[in-house]
Parts: structure tokens; sequence; C-alpha cells
């Protein structure tokens, strides 16, 4: 059902994006020179205008992305921090567990050996 649904969104937006850019596929030009935009070297001609906006839309996603991942550095940092703490505080109690059952064991050993009588 999961399936069905994600396919049914994501031809929803394939109607939307093909309508898009049958829309907007006249040609514009884009100017990189904000100075002069006449200036033919830093302006793409012919560009269709369907492409400028996924390139857009592109270029924001990116952005948008990169800026969510710097801002969740700190606590990508503070995860990193309880997981090593997490895993010491692990280490110490098998350590412990360790210590524990060694002294059972020796406590063991002991009572057994005073169990059993000397012979001699």
């Amino acid at each position: 059902m999961v399936r069905f649904v994600i396919n049914v969104i994501l031809f929803v937006i394939a109607v939307i994006v093909v309508s898009l850019a049958v829309a907007n596929r006249h040609p514009v030009s884009i100017a990189f020179n904000p100075f002069d935009p006449q200036d033919p070297r830093l302006t793409l001609t012919g560009t269709p205008l369907f492409w400028v906006i996924f390139a857009s839309i592109v270029i924001g996603i990116i952005l948008g992305g990169c800026g969510a991942w710097i801002t969740q550095g700190r606590w990508r940092k503070e995860a990193r921090v309880k997981r090593r703490e997490a895993a010491k505080w692990h280490k110490e109690a098998e350590q412990v567990r360790e210590m524990q059952a060694s002294a059972e064991r020796k406590a063991q050993q002991l009572s057994a050996a005073k169990a059993i009588p000397q012979q001699r």
C-alpha cells in the first residue's frame, strides 16, 4: 500500500514537471553581468526557461541541504560524544562483571578447598 501511495505521488509530480516544461519551453537569455546585461561574454542565450527553473530548484535543494547539514553539526558532535561515553561505560560495566565473576570463582574454589579434608 505504501509503495502504491509513493508511486501515485511520484506520478503527480511527474505530470506537474512535464506540464511545467511544456508551458515554459520558450528560449530566454541569462545575463551574469548585472552592470551590463547586454555583454555577450557573460550572457547565455537560447536557454529554455524550464531548464532555468529546474536548475534553480536543484541549486536551492543543494544549498538548503548544505545549510541544514551545517546547522546540525552541533547535534552530530553531541551524538559522537554520547556514543563514546556510552561505549566507555559499557566497557567499564563489562570489566566489573568480569571482576565479580572471577571473585566468585575464587570464592567457590576456596570454599571447595576448605570443604575437602586434607588427607595425610
